[in-house]
């Protein structure tokens, strides 16, 4: 077991009485003298099972035999709608954060971190869930370990027997009813049969995708630095990576005056518009460039030959920039029929929250050029004729895209 850095630490053990923090108590009370820890015990009494009180009173027996310092908490729980053991891990993690320590040391091994991914894939939890539970991390100010992630619980058991150490077993443990009994009596003798090494490779596997998440995390902190915005904390951090890794047309990640969106895994940075200000239609009369403010950006022309708009049609003036209303419908292979812009937009990759601010351009009730998408077949300059090219600057996009997106 790795005490890297704990040197004269306190640490304070969760004990919930169970064999592997039993285990992990007793090698830490036994390396303190060499490592000047200064171990502790803390036991969260739920109060979810009947044996409660027999738990505690086990676990501070123990704690004073082994003249260990001892403290029990007890927290109520209650699930709304997030389930028990849920309800009540959020409960431990909010004593532990509270704890006077230098850090807090977990007993999940390498039975519980398979299980933990497993059942996470199963959920579709997505990077966050597949990467388990990490050996190290923070919680608030100290640090959370779990010394004994990589050992098997066979390991454990043989560990305590070799000590002869007592332990109490968690009824709930056998409750099919709950998801990790139910994999521990169906499906782990299953996997151990055709897979005996399943816990290893998932545990392998959490590794892998927690090397990619970190990854992730130096580039979306590279991505922010290269565009002038401050670095987030942490748990910013983590909640931007965790909603940009399950993208969805309405994720909008608000920093540091701008926004994160994703649409077609690429994440796009806008800067934030504090109200959108109405827009009343701009008359074009032939300028190069034509101011918009109201949509953050402008529209410029350039004159080309075979492209654009007929040069002969824009003199005849009378072009008015509106915005989207609702169905539309444009031309923009004369080969083929007219169609609505909703099914332009989206063969053409236009992010849904741009489509309701573009520019188009009229000519009366004549749909005559949409960004993105081009200029209708109608008044589209002929092959070597002079033409008009509109270009819309969006002068609020910061970036295209997020560079390395799969």
């Amino acid at each position: 077991m790795r005490a890297r850095g704990l040197g004269g630490a306190r640490i304070a053990v969760g004990l919930s009485g169970g064999v592997d923090s039993m285990v992990l108590l007793h090698i830490l009370n036994a390396l303190a003298p060499r490592l000047r820890l200064r171990v502790s015990a803390v036991h969260v009494h739920h109060g979810l099972s009947p044996n409660a009180d027999r738990w505690r009173r086990f676990c501070a027996g123990l704690c004073r035999r082994w003249s260990v310092p001892f403290r029990t908490w007890r927290v109520s729980v209650e699930a709304k709608g997030k389930g028990v053991e849920a309800a009540a891990r959020e409960k431990r993690y909010g004593v532990f954060r509270i704890l006077r320590a230098d850090a807090v040391a977990l007993a999940h091994q390498l039975d519980d971190q398979a299980e933990t991914v497993l059942l996470n894939l199963l959920r579709g939890a997505g990077l966050a869930g597949a990467r388990g539970m990490p050996a190290e991390a923070r919680l608030g100010r100290k640090r959370l370990i779990r010394p004994l992630l990589g050992v098997r619980r066979e390991a454990i058991v043989a560990y305590a027997q070799a000590h002869g150490l007592d332990w109490i077993e968690d009824e709930s443990n056998r409750d099919e009813r709950l998801a990790r009994a139910f994999l521990r009596a169906r499906l782990a003798p299953a996997l151990d049969e055709r897979f005996p090494r399943w816990r290893e490779a998932l545990a392998r596997a959490a590794r892998h995708f927690a090397a990619a998440d970190a990854d992730a995390n130096r580039l979306l902190r590279s991505f922010l630095a290269s565009r002038g915005l401050r670095a987030p904390s942490e748990a910013k951090l983590l909640d931007m990576i965790r909603q940009l890794a399950a993208p969805g047309a309405k994720t909008a990640i608000a920093h540091d005056g701008a926004v994160l969106r994703t649409y077609r895994r690429k994440v796009f940075l806008t800067k934030a518009i504090r109200s959108a200000a109405p827009f009343r239609p701009v008359p074009w009369n032939g300028e190069s460039r034509l101011p918009l403010p109201a949509l953050g950006g402008e529209l410029r022309f350039r004159r080309a030959r075979g492209e654009g708009i007929d040069a002969d049609e824009a003199a005849r003036g009378r072009f008015v920039v509106r915005l989207r209303a609702g169905g539309e419908r444009l031309q923009p292979d004369a080969r083929r029929p007219r169609r609505t812009l909703k099914n332009l937009f989206q063969e053409s990759g236009v992010p849904p929250w741009e489509r309701e601010r573009l520019p188009l351009l009229w000519r009366g009730e004549d749909l005559v050029w949409v960004p993105g998408i081009g200029v209708d077949a109608r008044f589209r300059a002929p092959r070597g004729a002079p033409g008009i090219v509109p270009v819309w600057r969006n002068l609020l996009l910061l970036r295209a895209h997020f560079p390395g997106e799969g």
